[in-house]
């Protein structure tokens, strides 16, 4: 099968020889890639501004060591990159002040406020 795309001063053109074989393998590959992709997307949570913000204070306390890492299931601490989850929040904070509902400014105003006590706490 020849392809000819024509743009502008150039053309391509796919010389490649494809069976029917390969064009089934192709068909194949890319059903499991969709079924694998439902798959993943069937068990995520739905993804909102609330849960956005449980997502950075867990990396938070992931940082702080106060919860273990889901990959590698150790706990370590790292209150450089504790620092920048928080700072993140608060800059989210400034961003979106007025355009959140009462709910989920109070989540990230609370989660702000706790986060940074932890960290005033840790960095002495």
């Amino acid at each position: 099968m020849k392809e000819e795309i024509k743009g502008e001063g150039f053309t391509i053109i796919d010389k490649r020889q494809r069976t029917e074989d390969q064009s089934e393998e192709s068909s194949d590959k890319a059903s499991e890639k969709a079924e694998v992709k439902d798959k993943v997307e069937g068990t995520l949570p739905q993804v909102d501004f609330s849960s956005f913000i449980f997502s950075l204070s867990t990396s938070a306390l992931i940082h702080f060591g106060a919860i273990p890492d889901p990959i590698t299931k150790k706990t370590e601490k790292n209150i450089v990159m504790a620092r920048q989850t928080i700072d993140l929040l608060g800059i989210l904070k400034d961003k979106t002040k007025g355009n959140l509902t009462k709910e989920e400014e109070e989540l990230l105003t609370n989660i702000l406020y706790d986060l940074r006590m932890i960290y005033v706490k840790e960095s002495k």
